[in-house]
């Protein structure tokens, strides 16, 4: 079975743009009669009423539109790290109270201060600033979800301490069940009081559920990785507004196979199913529990590709380093080639959309590419052993997540994206 060729290849420009219908005042003649002022002063106000029936009350995201400028297709996966001091001034700082002590990257040591200043600049178009009032104000009395690995957890802790911009009273934002953030199994759902949010993240690696061996399995079998049935914590996940995706990390033989994991559907368990095949299922799984539980009016679906690693000179556990990277990279041609499991996101992701449901694929694996001099990598929290690995995988907080975030904020404008508002009159 030939995988590459069960979903369609990305093509560069992904995202069409649409604008709000710009009203002009007509050139009216000079003179009127008695007659014509009486209809068109009716016309007028009938127009006015029209216009505001169709604004939310207290809202009008047509301002924050049209002061973004953009082309009518923007690929906002293409372009160019540019180094801009304001930048990191206009972002959160590691004081952020909802920051994991492992993203801390200066409060562990580190002395440059550099990768902050980085500013992703699409190729043809501008991307949005990102506004956390407006954020909060289009989510009211909705859910954001992220549900996949740590990558994920990076940025869904990026969200929260952007969003945190945009109030004023920190101690209105609280986790619900007063756990901390610290790294654990789970999920963790912080509230924003005054806007009736919460932002939530749940620790689903496989995304999937994984379960024991079934009955009389080989001894080498440790696990089953149930590949037809969605983590149990998709029970928590109906009724959201936003939800992104994060997978492909775990999808490896280290940690599927050769730990003792075999893959599993229905009663059987197949010992020789591949590891990307297995991770295909596994989006064709997430796309049928989405088209049944999730509402395709209120629901914007994010599928979030590969998040790039740079461990250099060696694997992740055979003296792999990051270190020494104080600069984005500067040369695309050495980058690798796209990942099969972006092809099979991609894809996935469009057989969603052909089906009117409102997914995206967010694509930052070529933006991220370029840094390698975003990771922890030896900065590790407190307490960490001297001999562990270097972090090469995740990120800085803040750092190169934040884009994400400010190009899933960039998608939501273009949708127009604003939950119901309820009336708590």
């Amino acid at each position: 079975m030939d995988l590459h060729q069960l979903a369609p290849k990305p093509p560069h420009a992904l995202h069409s743009l649409h604008f709000f219908p710009q009203y002009h005042l007509l050139h009216l003649p000079i003179i009127f009669t008695k007659y014509h002022a009486y209809a068109f002063s009716f016309i007028l106000i009938t127009l006015t009423a029209f216009a505001f029936s169709l604004l939310r009350p207290s809202f009008d995201p047509q301002p924050l539109l049209r002061s973004h400028p953009r082309c009518e297709t923007c690929d906002y996966s293409d372009g160019k790290w540019v180094f801009d001091e304001e930048y990191s001034l206009r972002m959160y700082t590691e004081d952020c109270p909802f920051l994991d002590p492992g993203f801390q990257c200066h409060r562990n040591g580190r002395i440059d201060e550099g990768f902050r200043k980085w500013r992703w600049q699409p190729h043809g178009c501008d991307l949005p600033r990102f506004n956390a009032s407006d954020l909060l104000q289009r989510s009211r009395n909705g859910r954001i979800i992220f549900a996949g690995d740590s990558i994920v957890r990076n940025q869904w802790e990026s969200m929260l301490c952007m969003l945190s911009q945009g109030v004023s009273n920190l101690s209105n934002i609280y986790e619900e069940n007063g756990s901390p953030i610290t790294k654990h199994k789970g999920f963790l759902s912080f509230r924003f009081q005054e806007y009736n949010l919460t932002v939530e993240y749940y620790r689903v690696p496989f995304l999937v559920r994984i379960s024991r061996p079934p009955p009389n399995s080989p001894p080498q079998v440790r696990g089953a990785i149930r590949i037809d049935k969605l983590h149990w914590f998709s029970n928590k996940w109906s009724g959201a507004d936003i939800l992104i995706f994060s997978g492909g990390h775990w999808w490896t033989e280290d940690k599927t196979t050769k730990a003792g994991a075999y893959f599993q559907e229905g009663q059987e368990l197949n010992m020789t199913m591949d590891y990307k095949e297995a991770f295909y299922r596994t989006l064709k799984t997430l796309k049928a529990w989405a088209m049944q539980n999730l509402d395709p009016l209120r629901a914007h679906i994010f599928l979030r590709s590969y998040s790039s690693i740079h461990f250099r000179n060696g694997t992740w556990d055979q003296g792999g380093t990051c270190k020494d990277n104080n600069q984005p990279e500067t040369d695309s041609s050495n980058f690798p080639t796209e990942t099969p499991f972006d092809q099979f996101i991609y894809g996935i992701t469009k057989e969603m959309e052909v089906a009117d449901r409102k997914a995206k694929y967010l694509n930052i694996t070529y933006l991220t590419e370029f840094r390698s001099d975003g990771h922890p990598s030896t900065h590790r929290e407190e307490g960490t052993i001297q001999s562990a690995i270097e972090d090469c995988s995740h990120w800085c907080l803040p750092g190169v997540p934040d884009t994400w975030n400010e190009i899933l904020y960039a998608h939501l404008l273009i949708e127009n994206f604003i939950t119901e508002v309820k009336n708590d009159m």
